[in-house]
C-alpha cells in the first residue's frame, strides 16, 4: 500500500442505525469508525464533499444498514492511499466517483473505492461542485448511450421526464452535447422551467398537466426516445401514445408493478438503467465507468457541461446530513444538494 502520511486510525462518520424516517432518531448519528485499509485495486479517499441522491433516501428510509451504516455514493476528494494494484492514481490526485452500493459509503472522513468506478475531479470545480456530477453523469450517459444507442449521428426527438431533477439535468446537457436529437423536457414551474432551459433544452411541456396533448402539440409526428426519471408507470399510457413505432424508453425510477404489453403494438423497446448493475456484479466492463467520469471532466474543463450543484451545505456531518436528505425527500430541489466538508 502506498500512501500520504498522516493517515489517522480512526475517522468522523455520520451512520444510520435502522430505516426508517428523515427526522427519526436513528436516521443520522455522528460516530467515530476506524479508517478501512484499501484491498488490491482501492483507493483511500479523503472524502471532501457528498451530494445526496434518491437512492440515499430510499436506503436510508427502508433498506437495513450495511456494516457500520454508513451512507452515501457520490464523492469528491482526495487520493490518501492506494491498493498495490491500482493502476489509474497515486496519492494526492482529486477524484470524484459514486462509488458501490455494497461498500461503506462516502458520509465518512475516508472512504475505500475500487479504481475501476473513479474519475479525476474537473480541475475547474471545487470538490462541492465536482461532488454533484457522478452518479448522475454515469446515469445519463449509460442511459443514452448504452440502452438507447444514442451517437453523434441520432436525430430526432427525446422526452426527458423530470428535467429539472439530478439525472433529468445532466440527460439534457449530455443529450445536447454528445448527440444531435431535440430535446423535450418537462417541468412544472417556472424556475424549473427556467432552468432546463438555461441547460439547453429545446423546449419544455408541464408534468403537472396531460402530456401526450402538450408533446402532440410540438412533435405532431411523434418522439423517437423517452427518458423516464419519475412516474413511469402513471405516465406509461401517454408515453405510449406519443412514441413513434420502434420508439424506445429507458427509466431509472421505482415503480411496484410495470404491465409493459402496451408497448407490444407499436413495437417499442423499455431498457432500465442502473449504473450500480457494474459494480454489483462485477462485469468485465467495469471500468468503462472510470473512462465516462474522465471523459464527463473532460467536457466540463471544455465548458460544454456544468455542474449541477443548486444547494451546498457545510458541514459534514449528521444535522447536515439530516437537512439535505430533508431537500432531496421533498421532492422540490432542483439538480443536486451537496454537504461539503467545510
Amino acid at each position: 500500500m502506498t500512501d500520504l502520511l498522516p493517515i489517522p486510525s480512526a475517522m468522523p462518520a455520520v451512520i444510520y442505525r435502522a430505516p426508517g424516517a428523515v427526522d427519526a432518531p436513528d436516521s443520522f448519528v455522528d460516530a467515530e469508525v476506524e479508517v478501512p485499509a484499501p484491498g488490491p485495486h482501492d483507493l483511500l479517499v479523503r472524502v471532501e464533499a457528498v451530494s445526496v441522491n434518491p437512492v440515499d433516501v430510499k436506503r436510508r428510509a427502508k433498506a437495513e444498514p450495511i456494516g457500520d451504516g454508513i451512507l452515501g455514493f457520490d464523492a469528491a476528494g482526495t487520493v490518501a492511499a492506494v491498493g498495490e494494484a491500482v493502476e489509474f492514481f497515486s496519492p494526492g490526485d482529486e477524484v470524484y466517483y459514486a462509488g458501490s452500493v455494497l461498500r461503506a459509503g462516502s458520509n465518512a472522513g475516508y472512504q475505500l473505492v475500487d479504481e475501476r468506478l473513479v474519475g479525476r475531479k474537473p480541475a475547474i470545480l471545487s470538490f462541492a461542485e465536482a461532488a454533484a456530477l457522478p452518479l448522475t453523469s454515469l446515469t445519463a450517459w449509460e442511459g443514452l448511450l448504452r440502452q438507447l444507442r444514442l451517437t453523434g449521428d441520432s436525430h430526432g426527438t427525446l422526452l426527458v421526464v423530470g428535467g429539472a431533477g439530478g439525472v433529468g439535468s445532466m440527460v439534457v446537457q449530455l443529450a445536447k452535447t454528445l448527440t444531435g436529437v431535440t430535446v423535450i423536457a418537462t417541468a412544472s414551474r417556472p424556475e424549473t422551467v427556467g432552468w432546463v432551459t438555461e441547460l439547453g433544452a429545446d423546449l419544455v411541456v408541464d408534468h403537472s398537466r396531460e402530456l401526450a396533448p402538450q408533446i402532440a402539440e410540438l412533435a405532431p409526428e411523434g418522439i423517437d426516445w423517452v427518458f423516464s426519471t419519475q412516474r413511469t408507470k402513471a405516465n406509461l399510457p401517454a408515453l405510449v401514445e406519443v412514441l413513434k413505432p420502434f420508439g424506445q424508453i429507458v427509466a431509472i425510477d421505482d415503480p411496484d408493478v410495470l404491465d409493459v404489453t402496451s408497448l407490444k403494438p407499436k413495437a417499442l423497446g423499455f431498457h432500465w438503467e442502473f449504473m450500480f448493475a457494474r459494480s454489483t456484479y462485477q462485469t468485465p466492463d467495469m471500468v468503462e465507468q472510470h473512462r465516462i467520469l474522465d471523459s464527463v471532466a473532460e467536457l466540463v474543463e471544455s465548458g460544454a457541461l456544468r455542474t449541477t450543484a443548486t444547494r451546498i451545505l457545510t458541514p459534514l456531518d449528521a444535522a447536515t446530513l439530516r437537512e439535505a436528505h430533508a431537500l432531496v425527500e421533498s421532492g422540490t430541489s432542483i439538480g443536486k444538494v451537496v454537504v461539503s466538508r467545510s
